[in-house]
């Protein structure tokens, strides 16, 4: 039987060539559009009639994309996250949704700490001072002087945790469904609740999903609770931040500043005040880059997407 596929994770893209002679033994014929960061619910409104299978990044596969799919039968995403599938219209359709699980647990928390050492560091101002011919110490701190708190204790909260714990940090969690007795031990740290966390941290590092529960968790009101010495770092998902609420508290100095990965709107908009503000990093949705890990994940995705293809024929 012959399939049809459309092909639009960006970071497999350019890629797709290598694993061309995988998609002909499987008699898939593949689509690759142009994608600039992700498709939207226009965007795959124009390939769904013809699509059997999607090997997708964070696409809007809504219900009016499913319902124009007739003949889809599997989304297969590049990587963990499916917040941006409608995963009840899925099941309702029969349509299977598969991911890779654990798949960016150690270059996202690599990020998580490189974010912490360089504001404790004052690394990239100190740097730019001196591109600019200044010879200007500015004052940093250890890691080990420092307080860390971690919002979800899934696979990259953990490794978080276990790399922090390295540093000296005091460490502190909060999750949804508690923290192990293992985690406790093999890390030390403390679990507190949510509002304990932001009163604590002079970290506050964002690893939960993005669901319901967890949508714009970081408002006014979490900003409020922060220590105004505070740093929120986000590798996770941009709409677990109220972004409005972010710009805001870092403007009134509410909390210290921010390090970001991933954003409410991304591509993040030209005209967004974060990128003014000196006491904020960003990075654009960039902190899974890792050849051994995307190597496992563009294996994964393919070997997702034909499994289930060929079982439901």
């Amino acid at each position: 039987m012959k399939y049809k596929v459309l092909v639009s994770a960006p970071y497999m893209q350019p890629f797709i060539e290598q694993f061309r002679l995988t998609f002909e033994e499987h008699n898939i014929e593949i689509i690759v559009p142009e994608v600039n960061e992700r498709l939207e619910e226009d965007d795959l409104l124009k390939y769904a009639a013809e699509i059997d299978g999607a090997i997708c990044g964070d696409d809007r596969f809504t219900e009016k994309v499913l319902d124009a799919a007739p003949k889809l039968k599997v989304i297969s995403k590049w990587g963990t996250g499916i917040d941006s599938i409608d995963q009840q219209a899925c099941a309702a359709r029969g349509v299977a949704v598969r991911n890779t699980l654990n798949a960016f647990t150690v270059p996202v928390s690599d990020s998580v700490l490189a974010y912490m050492l360089c504001f404790a560091r004052q690394t990239p101002w100190m740097n730019d001072a001196m591109h600019r011919g200044e010879w200007k110490k500015i004052p940093g701190k250890s890691l080990s002087e420092c307080t860390l708190g971690v919002i979800g204790v899934g696979n990259i909260g953990t490794m978080v945790l276990q790399k922090a714990s390295i540093f000296g940090l005091n460490l502190l969690a909060t999750d949804t469904n508690g923290v192990s007795d293992e985690i406790v031990e093999a890390t030390g740290v403390l679990p507190v609740n949510f509002s304990e966390l932001l009163n604590q941290s002079d970290f506050v590092s964002i690893n939960c999903d993005l669901n319901a529960s967890s949508h714009h968790l970081m408002n006014e009101d979490a900003f409020a609770q922060m220590k105004e010495t505070g740093i929120l770092i986000n590798t996770a998902r941009g709409a677990i931040v109220k972004e409005a609420a972010l710009i805001e508290a870092l403007t009134t100095k509410k909390i210290a500043g921010a390090a970001l990965d991933v954003f409410e709107f991304e591509p993040l908009p030209q005209n967004s005040p974060l990128l003014k503000m000196e006491n904020v990093l960003m990075a654009p949705h960039n902190s899974n880059s890792s050849p051994r890990a995307w190597e496992f994940v563009h294996e994964n995705t393919i070997s997702n997407l034909v499994e289930e293809l060929e079982r439901r024929g």
